[in-house]
C-alpha cells in the first residue's frame, strides 16, 4: 500500500498489486464474465442470492456511499430487524464489481452506467434499487495549468474513474460542446490541439497524480475534488451538477435474485437506505463529520475535507470562476441525496452513453432502447414503498410539488 504525505496529513493511494491490476484492467475493458467465470467455476450458473439475510455492503471511500454508510452507522438496518456487517471499503470500481459478482456483497453503490454495462453487455442480473445521491462530482484542473474553461483542455491529459461512469459521460458531453474530441491514446503519444486524452484512475490515485503533474485534470466524486483543492493544488473548473441539473451519479444496486426471492428482506434494506439518504440530506455538515476519519471512520479523509465536499458550494469564489453558474437558479448543492430513480434520467444516460468514447467493445449500446432500459434495469417498487413510509423526502428542493415521481432533464454547458 503506497502512502503519500501532504503537510501533516496522510493519504493512502491504492491497495492494488501489479498482477491484480492486470486482472482488474481486463474487467474494466468489458471482460467481466471472461475473467470471473474461470475463477468462480462458471459464473453464469451461480446463485446471486445469499443463503442468509446478513446485509453485506461494499463501497468506495467517496461521499456517493453516504446513504448506505449512514444507514449502517445510525443503526437503521438494526431498526428494521436486520443484521448488517461493517461495510467493506474498496479502492476501485473494478474490484467492487468483482466482489459483487462473486457474491461477497449484496448491497453496493455503482456509478449508474456500470449496471447498464453489467446487465446488457455481460448479462449480469443486477438491479438498480434507488439513487444513492445526486450531483456530488466536479472537474478539477492542476495548479500547474492556466486552464479556466473546457475549451482549454485540448492537448491535455484527463483522468476519469471508470469508462462506464457518469463522469465520463458528462465530461465528454462538455468536451464535445466545447469543440474538442475525447480520445484514448497511450500516454506520451502526440495529441492534436483539439484532442483530450482520457485515462482511467481509481479515485484515490487522482490527487497524487495531479500533484505529480502526471495528469492535467480529473473528474471524480467527492471528497477527492475537495482533497485535491486542499492538498494537491487543484482548482475547481466546473461542478457536474452545474452541467446536468441534479443528475444521478451512484445508484444503489442489489442482485436481482435476492430481490425476488426475499422481498420482505429487500424492503427492509431499502427502508434503511432511504432513511439514511433523508437524514444525510437534512444534516450534511453533521454527516460529513461522522463519515470522516475523525468520526465513524468510513472515509479516510479528515473532517474538514469531507465537510468541504458536502457543504462548500455556493461560494463567491466558485461563482467568479464559473464553477457553479446555475447554483442560484437550480437550488442544488455540491452533493444532494434524493433516492427516487427518475426514469427520464435513465433514458438520457443510455442516449448519452452511445455518444461516449470508452475502451473496449461498446457495440451493445447501439441496440439498447432507452425506454426498455428504464423499465427493465430499475426496480421502482421497493424504493417507492420506502419513500411512502418516509414522505419527508419530498421536502428536497429538487422534488416537484406537483408530481414528485417525474421530472424534465436539464443538460447544458
Amino acid at each position: 500500500m503506497t502512502k503519500h504525505t501532504w503537510d501533516d496529513e496522510e493519504y493512502f493511494e491504492s491497495d492494488f498489486d501489479p498482477k491484480r491490476r492486470q486482472t482488474l484492467d481486463m474487467l474494466a475493458r468489458g471482460g467481466l464474465f471472461a475473467g470471473l467465470s474461470t475463477m468462480l467455476g462458471g459464473l453464469p450458473n451461480l446463485s446471486y442470492a445469499q443463503e442468509d439475510e446478513v446485509v453485506r455492503i461494499g463501497y468506495l471511500p467517496i461521499t456517493d456511499a453516504t446513504a448506505l454508510l449512514v444507514a449502517h452507522g445510525m443503526g437503521y438496518f438494526e431498526d428494521e430487524g436486520l443484521e448488517a456487517e461493517a461495510p467493506t471499503l474498496i479502492r476501485g470500481w473494478s474490484p467492487l464489481i468483482e466482489g459483487f459478482a462473486a457474491n461477497k456483497f449484496n448491497l453496493v453503490h455503482f456509478l449508474k452506467p456500470i449496471p447498464v454495462w453489467m446487465r446488457y453487455n455481460n448479462k449480469f442480473p443486477v438491479k438498480i434499487m434507488s439513487w444513492a445521491h445526486t450531483n456530488g462530482s466536479g472537474l478539477v484542473v492542476g495548479g500547474h495549468t492556466d486552464i479556466t474553461e473546457f475549451g482549454q483542455l485540448g492537448g491535455k491529459q484527463v483522468a476519469v474513474p471508470f469508462w462506464y461512469s457518469m463522469h465520463n459521460v458528462v465530461l465528454q458531453y462538455a468536451l464535445r460542446q466545447s469543440g474538442l474530441t475525447p480520445v484514448i491514446k497511450p500516454q506520451g503519444e502526440p495529441l492534436a490541439p483539439t484532442e483530450v486524452n482520457l485515462q482511467v484512475l481509481p479515485p484515490p490515485e487522482m490527487p497524487p497524480a495531479l500533484a505529480a503533474r502526471k495528469i492535467d485534470a480529473y473528474i471524480v466524486a467527492e471528497p477527492f475534488n475537495a482533497l485535491g483543492e486542499l492538498k494537491a493544488g487543484a482548482k475547481m473548473l466546473r461542478f457536474t451538477g452545474d452541467i446536468w441539473k441534479n443528475h444521478p451519479c451512484c445508484v444503489v444496486c442489489m442482485h436481482e435474485e435476492a430481490t425476488t426471492a426475499r422481498a420482505e428482506w429487500t424492503q427492509k434494506v431499502m427502508n434503511a437506505v432511504v432513511r439514511g439518504a433523508i437524514y444525510a440530506s437534512q444534516n450534511k455538515a453533521e454527516v460529513a463529520g461522522l463519515l470522516s476519519k475523525d468520526g465513524w471512520g468510513y472515509l479516510p479523509a479528515p473532517a474538514p475535507v469531507v465537510t468541504r465536499a458536502m457543504t462548500y458550494y455556493e461560494d463567491e469564489g466558485y461563482t467568479q470562476i464559473g464553477a457553479n453558474q446555475n447554483a442560484a437558479e437550480w437550488q442544488n448543492g455540491r452533493i444532494d441525496f434524493q433516492p427516487w430513480p427518475y426514469p427520464s434520467a435513465t433514458k438520457l444516460i443510455v442516449e448519452e452513453m452511445n455518444k461516449t468514447v470508452v475502451s473496449g467493445d461498446a457495440t451493445f449500446l447501439a441496440d439498447l432502447d432507452p425506454q426498455f432500459v428504464a423499465e427493465d434495469l430499475v426496480n421502482y417498487d421497493f424504493v417507492k414503498a420506502a419513500l411512502d413510509k418516509y414522505p419527508e423526502w419530498k421536502n428536497d428542493p429538487s422534488v416537484s410539488a406537483g408530481d414528485p415521481f417525474t421530472r424534465e432533464e436539464v443538460l447544458k454547458l
